[in-house]
């Protein structure tokens, strides 16, 4: 086999591979607009680990409310 056929084929293997990732990253965004996902609430296990921090830290301190900065 030439040198220019191997150049060939690893140039067509790679616009094969980027026109399929391409095809599923749009496959992919449309997933995602069609299923939005919800919002998560306060994880329990979470809220509890940071009472339980503060309960050490801040004696008589409650949490009332997690949220996360953006």
């Amino acid at each position: 086999m030439e040198s220019s056929e191997l150049l060939w084929i690893c140039f067509a293997a790679f616009v094969a591979d980027a026109l399929i990732l391409g095809f599923l990253a749009l496959v992919m965004r449309l997933v995602m607009a069609l299923f939005p996902s919800k919002e998560k609430k306060s994880d329990g296990m979470l809220v509890a680990a940071m009472a339980s921090v503060l309960q050490t830290v801040y004696p008589g301190s409650k949490i009332t409310k997690v949220e996360e900065i953006k």
